[in-house]
């Protein structure tokens, strides 16, 4: 084998499989061995439905689990978010509510992460938003704030963004966040839950309508338009947020409805732009130091 190949494979078999598994957007179990209490159901195939326009969502969510996008070393910020789609509770829609915005966001120097969670609403489901899919937000948070020195991150700059019903996730990881445990015997439980920022993206009622608001909830950034069900209720959420002294920033985007995320389609469209002011208000957070 010539020098340089026998190098070459040095490299790859010394790194760590986080780093691997991040190059190859491999999915990242939350938990080794399946959900607590559902462990045996890991093993349970997800099911992929494609869509007309090359979309796809996701269904039967049983191992939630990370997909990780990470930036190049040399445009690194040490940021991260967990990316949560949205779907009603039932699906997940990934592409324009995950991997457009991960892609972008790493392209940037910003770690994105899907987070494949556990759907409360879908047909024949065991599971509870406020409880499942809350756990599920909790230890992704966790995970990736423990395993940040992997990837060059900063656990100190890590934070959460949803989508609709994703928005709920993130929402209500927000509202119950914890700190750190550091007698746990899993490591990743040791870290906090707590987000250091969240990006609300048309969020639903979940986890905000009713919710109490404080002061050591993390900076927001909130987007919706203003043809949407949900705009009121996140505008009330935005004053809910400044009255208590949480930093936050609210984008209505006019003759706008749900679920436009990022698509390539909506490129000539201003509410498409938002990705870049979420982008501002990370610097402005001085999460992109």
């Amino acid at each position: 084998m010539p020098l340089k190949a026998l190098r070459l494979a040095i490299i790859v078999l010394l790194a760590p499989a986080w780093l691997l598994a991040a190059d190859a957007t491999s999915e990242i179990p939350l938990w080794p061995n399946g959900a607590p209490g559902f462990e045996a159901r890991k093993g349970e195939k997800e099911v992929k439905t494609m869509q007309k326009n090359g979309e796809y969502t996701i269904k039967n969510v049983h191992n939630p689990s990370l997909t990780p996008f990470l930036p190049p070393k040399d445009k690194a910020t040490g940021a991260a978010v967990v990316i949560a789609p949205g779907g009603g509770h039932r699906e997940l829609w990934m592409m324009h509510e995950g991997v457009n915005e991960a892609k972008w966001l790493s392209d940037r120097g910003i770690a994105a992460f899907i987070l494949k969670y556990r759907l409360a609403r879908e047909a024949g489901s065991p599971y509870k938003i406020a409880e499942h899919a809350l756990q599920d937000g909790q230890r992704a948070l966790r995970l990736v704030r423990a395993r940040a020195a992997e990837w060059g991150g900063d656990p100190h700059r890590v934070g959460m963004m949803g989508f609709s019903a994703g928005g709920e996730v993130t929402a209500l990881v927000c509202n119950n966040f914890e700190t750190e445990h550091p007698d746990a015997t899993d490591p990743v439980e040791r870290a906090s839950s707590r987000p250091d920022f969240q990006a609300l993206i048309y969020s639903g009622p979940q986890g905000i309508r009713g919710a109490t608001v404080r002061k050591e909830m993390p900076p927001t950034f909130i987007v919706v338009g203003d043809q949407d069900n949900f705009a009121v209720p996140l505008t009330n959420h935005y004053l809910a947020l400044r009255a208590a002294g949480v930093s936050a920033e609210l984008h209505v985007y006019a003759k706008v409805g749900h679920g436009f995320g990022v698509r390539q389609s909506n490129s000539q469209r201003p509410s498409n732009s938002w990705i870049q002011r979420f982008e501002e208000f990370l610097g402005v957070q001085g999460m992109l130091k």
